[in-house]
């Protein structure tokens, strides 16, 4: 049961998982400025399916609006990790259904653009690193998914996960 402390925003979502090369992952550092509560955390790029888009657009249009980096549809890969999340965001309670497809870049650590951002992620965005799997695995910073850790790798490995129900905050 979903939490009834904010007005509720129900959406399907997509989150990438971008490698460059050298198979290092591409995160964000964001921070919630409505909620100073919460901590940072270090997510995965990615946004909501807007009405009549399929993950395939919504995945390279938030590419492209987050991180400057254009790629076609054939380089993404297959929506292998579906999950359910719920977290606090803008004076909203998301619950999202999200897909995660990765996207291999042909370049190393490409330089990441934010100048396409809308201003919400704009005043939640703080930074950008290329981060190798098992730092990801060992770090005890926060996530977005809150299991990137553990799952990281049987996702890179092309396992089918459907992550159970996550209260992210």
């Amino acid at each position: 049961m979903e939490p009834q402390d904010l007005p509720i925003l129900e959406r399907s979502a997509v989150r990438l998982v971008v490698l460059d090369i050298d198979e290092r992952v591409l995160l964000f550092q964001i921070r919630e400025p409505l909620d100073p509560d919460q901590r940072t955390c270090w997510e995965l790029p990615g946004g909501g399916i807007d009405a009549g888009e399929t993950y395939v657009d919504a995945a390279l249009r938030e590419l492209v609006e987050e991180t400057g980096i254009h790629v076609g549809p054939r380089d993404l890969g297959s929506p292998t990790w579906r999950r359910r999340v719920t977290f606090r965001h803008a004076s909203f309670r998301r619950l999202q259904d999200e897909v995660v497809v990765a996207v291999r870049l042909t370049k190393s650590a490409p330089d990441v653009s934010g100048a396409d951002q809308l201003a919400a992620e704009q005043n939640n965005y703080l930074g950008f690193r290329w981060w190798e799997v098992g730092e990801i695995e060992a770090s005890t910073e926060r996530f977005y998914p809150g299991r990137l850790p553990a799952l990281i790798r049987q996702f890179l490995e092309g396992e089918q996960i459907e992550e159970p129900f996550e209260f992210f905050s």
